[in-house]
């Protein structure tokens, strides 16, 4: 069965609209939720310790961070294969449900193996949520807007971080709740949030793209036509021509999942070999420092756990700021040059901080200030990361391509990284967490080379023609 359609022109053409501002929002939102929960993770470790029914150590505060992250793995791995199968808009609802559940019931948590389950399982929800958002954002937003928005939307994790550390000073304030209740209340804000979630989600279409590749060209169409209609009305003028050729799509092409695995290791091994050189690096860079730099704060500084969450705070801001600042600047100065810049000044940075950390010349307030520049920059770096994956490969294949690299990337370099730090913190030797923050530094720079080398200039460019649908009848390359 061969079809011919201009559906990804119609898409790229239009200007930037409320329409797109709902894709921003309702799909933004969920790296809210993840924000979140990994950040009063963090925050409530001292309640954590302190709760008379669980009483962790700083190593099973990094376990707890392993276990969710291991979830987010296998989670991403389920869903990103499901999400290539029966769309973006259904895997919405279903990893949303998984989180909103999960969530919830780590409140309800007794002991260290009900904690841990409970965190795998609401990092299974929002490791799903990844393939299917980031595959959405490509293919929904136009593509001179396309690299600015996907660091915005992974960047708005850090909003999330931040209202975890308020709600963490809150809910743990001296006096305010007893010492097992605070902590399971901060836990039941996701699940309560992930219901105004639904409600935004209902407005989203399925991808267009996606049926394309589908065979349901009609619906494809009927979808395009309802948002060119929502632009033009929001615009109050015509549409610009549809410019450049249709692509004709022979839906009789294999694109099983052996078809894809071809794809990624044969004719795209070079772009598989950064994407997974990216995520790998960002992961343990990411995880290490940000799943224990409480337990930092509190041990070396001696910051009391009630106000913890304050210091959090300018750190999230920096996180936040940077892809949002940094983000248009990948779309006009370029992939490569961003991305590769990004991922070294990162680790010279960290480099940088931990030599003043081991010889004792920070403050809690200026270790702090630091990790807050260091996270400015590596922010944009470890969105870029998720950009570069969800961008370079055929659109029957990108949800999976997101899924796997991400979990390959987090298996080697993410799940182990709080593990690690928690055993090099509990040492309280500053020569041992130098260490630590010697190897994620390096390994941001290796990434940065390796951007240089064979990095894919993406920039501006329809999807279509950085990485050709597996059922092209003329399939670039």
């Amino acid at each position: 069965m061969i079809h011919s359609t201009d559906i990804p022109h119609r898409l790229d053409r239009l200007p930037w609209s409320r329409f797109h501002w709902l894709v921003v929002v309702a799909l933004g939102i969920t790296w809210i939720l993840d924000g979140l929960e990994v950040t009063l993770a963090g925050s409530l470790a001292g309640a954590l310790k302190d709760s008379p029914t669980l009483r962790f150590t700083d190593a099973d505060i990094g376990d707890m961070g392993s276990a969710y992250i291991l979830g987010a793995v296998i989670g991403a791995l389920l869903f990103g294969w499901l999400t290539d199968r029966w769309g973006r808009k259904k895997l919405f609802y279903i990893t949303l449900a998984v989180y909103a559940v999960s969530t919830l019931a780590s409140a309800f948590a007794w002991d260290y193996w009900s904690f841990a389950a409970f965190r795998f399982l609401t990092g299974a929800g929002i490791g799903g949520e990844y393939a299917a958002i980031n595959s959405a954002i490509q293919e929904l937003i136009p593509c001179r807007y396309r690299g600015r928005t996907d660091l915005a939307i992974n960047g708005s994790f850090w909003v999330g971080a931040a209202l975890g550390a308020l709600g963490a000073v809150v809910l743990l304030a001296p006096g305010f709740l007893g010492p097992d209740v605070g902590w399971r209340m901060a836990f039941g804000i996701g699940g309560v949030l992930a219901l105004f979630i639904i409600f935004l989600r209902r407005f989203l279409p399925e991808s267009p793209r996606w049926l394309m590749v589908k065979g349901r060209i009609g619906e494809a169409e009927a979808i395009v036509e309802g948002i060119e209609g929502r632009v033009r009305a929001a615009h109050g003028r015509a549409l610009a021509p549809v410019a450049g050729p249709g692509i004709t799509l022979d839906l009789r092409r294999d694109t099983s999942m052996a078809a894809v695995a071809r794809v990624l290791f044969t004719r795209y091994k070079r772009r598989s070999f950064l994407g997974l050189s990216l995520m790998i690096a960002q992961a343990f860079f990411y995880n290490a420092i940000f799943f224990t730099n409480v337990l930092i704060l509190t041990r070396f500084y001696g910051v009391p756990n009630s106000d913890v969450g304050w210091y959090v705070l300018p750190f999230a801001l920096g996180n936040f700021t940077g892809p949002l600042l940094l983000g248009p600047l990948f779309d006009t100065w370029g992939r490569k040059p961003m991305i590769a810049a990004t991922y070294a000044l990162s680790g010279v940075l960290l480099f940088g901080t931990g030599w003043l950390f081991l010889h004792g010349l920070l403050t809690a307030t200026t270790q702090t200030v630091a990790w807050s520049v260091i996270f400015f920059v590596a922010s944009a770096a470890a969105s870029s990361a998720y950009l570069t994956v969800s961008e370079s490969f055929p659109l029957e294949a990108r949800a999976t391509a997101i899924s796997l690299f991400y979990a390959l990337g987090t298996l080697l370099g993410g799940v182990a990284a709080p593990w690690f730090f928690g055993r090099l913190i509990e040492t309280g030797d500053r020569a041992q967490i130098m260490m630590g923050y010697g190897i994620a530094a390096a390994l941001m720079v290796i990434a940065a080379g390796i951007e240089l080398w064979i990095g894919v200039r993406a920039e501006r460019r329809p999807l279509e023609s950085v990485a050709t649908p597996l059922c092209s009848v003329a399939p670039a390359e």
